[in-house]
């Protein structure tokens, strides 16, 4: 997890408060409030969370509304830190103009996660532990120049359900290039096995793209020079139309984009076993990939990268995959498909 330092900055309506920056003047000479900021919402003992159900609401967070004495909008932050010191933040939303937010399952699991709670029965971490939240209320550039209020951390309990363990992270890709645009939701990023290194694939079209956390602009990188090493706010990054596989170092602010695909091939295809390949879509949710496919009576295989390096079939027509295979049978007809590449388990379901 990126660590993000919270900059206080206060300037007070003095003779000394000259010396602040031109940006924001209206924030600068807010007077700090007199008031507090605390959670209002009534925390539970314990909230079991279960990866399936990661866009459901885990937590309506709300607090009260703050006035730093100045005309000018005063915007809300919810954070969370696996500690209580806070050493590490993750914001979980920023920019709110209402003093609540609604946090969902995913939020609460990557916090967890990064507090060593697990949900995966075969490794030792617990599956159960506590997580701190703060609010906090600010004006100005939320920048150098922001004045602010800092709640106290808020435990809470949290349990996470044993199954699928969850590998989405805080991570993705926004831009003109992904399917939602700039306006996201984003593109993820999924765990790997180097902690240090998250990856996201995505099937994009000719524009352009930046990298950010929690599908927000508070903290986003780009890549200024375009030499593979990210800048905090940097410029946008061209993309040429094609499917990749975008690897980013958290840790050394690289990254990497690889042309990378999974496809069906075959006779029941309309490309036949030439391809181009009918592409997949990887769901980060459920770590599978998959699409809805019109098919004709024929024949099909999965294959990587339009090319037959890596490919599978079905010998045995047992629902699990083998790599080189037998050709699995298709009639025709509207499928919704779904193949996990780690468990070779797959399905066709007619629409």
């Amino acid at each position: 997890m990126k660590k993000i330092s919270v900059l206080l900055f206060a300037c007070t309506a003095t003779l000394g408060f000259h010396a602040c920056s031109n940006d924001d003047d209206i924030a600068n000479i807010a007077m700090p409030s007199s008031e507090e900021i605390a959670f209002e919402n009534t925390i539970e003992d314990l909230y079991t969370l279960d990866a399936s159900e990661n866009d459901s609401i885990a937590e309506t967070f709300t607090w009260n509304a703050v006035d730093f004495n100045a005309p000018t909008p005063v915007y809300y932050e919810l954070q969370a830190s696996p500690s209580e010191t806070f050493e590490d933040i993750t914001v979980i939303a920023s920019n709110l103009s209402a003093p609540t937010y609604d946090a969902k399952v995913k939020d609460m699991i990557a916090v967890a996660n990064e507090a060593g709670i697990d949900n995966d029965a075969e490794t030792e971490a617990p599956n159960t532990g506590t997580i701190y939240f703060k609010a906090r209320a600010y004006v100005g550039s939320n920048g150098g120049n922001t004045v602010e209020k800092l709640s106290e951390a808020i435990a809470v309990n949290v349990e996470l359900v044993e199954g699928e363990v969850s590998i989405l992270t805080t991570w993705g890709l926004v831009g003109s290039a992904t399917p939602n645009g700039w306006d996201g939701p984003d593109v993820p990023f999924v765990l790997t096995d180097d902690e240090n290194v998250v990856v996201a694939y995505a099937n994009l079209i000719d524009g352009e793209i930046k990298i950010r956390e929690n599908n927000d602009w508070t903290l986003n990188y780009g890549d200024t020079g375009n030499d593979g090493t990210l800048e905090e706010g940097g410029d946008n990054i061209p993309v040429t139309a094609g499917s990749y596989k975008i690897e980013f170092n958290i840790s050394d602010l690289t990254y990497t984009m690889t042309p990378f695909s999974w496809g069906i091939v075959g006779s029941a295809t309309a490309n036949g076993w030439d391809g181009p390949d009918e592409l997949l879509t990887f769901d980060a949710t459920t770590n599978t990939w998959g699409t809805t496919a019109t098919f004709v009576d024929g024949e099909i295989k999965f294959r990587q990268n339009n090319e037959w390096v890596l490919d599978y079939g079905d010998t045995g027509v047992d629902g699990v995959l083998d790599q080189g295979g037998d050709n699995i049978a298709i009639t025709a007809g509207t499928y919704t498909v779904t193949v996990s590449f780690d468990s070779l388990k797959y399905t066709l379901e007619t629409n």
